[in-house]
């Protein structure tokens, strides 16, 4: 017989990705108004976007994968998609706001 095992959903490494991304990126977005558009901090936050988004979207894939693969935890790990998945907005917002100035 199989034992099927209703352990939680335990991983943390996405909302952690999530949370860090958003964070470094505001970081640099708040440097990057405060020094008066200085194009040196886009030669820092050009190449951190572009690897967070690389980044964002293997997790994302990853959990795109458990969520088909793991029908018990679809809850949990539908949530950390959306988490996520908000780094997007939050991020073209960032890109509108450098553009336009």
């Amino acid at each position: 017989m199989k034992t099927i095992q209703n352990k939680p959903f335990e991983e943390k490494q996405s909302t952690e990705l999530a949370i860090g991304t958003f964070t470094i990126s505001t970081l640099l977005f708040m440097l990057y108004i405060v020094s008066n558009e200085s194009p040196n901090i886009l030669v820092i936050a050009w190449p951190f976007a572009l690897s967070g988004i690389v980044l964002n979207s293997i997790m994302l894939f990853h959990l795109t994968e458990r969520f088909i693969h793991l029908p018990a935890h679809r809850r949990d790990i539908a949530v950390k998609i959306l988490i996520i998945l908000s780094n997007i907005p939050i991020t073209f917002l960032y890109y509108l706001a450098v553009m336009k100035s």
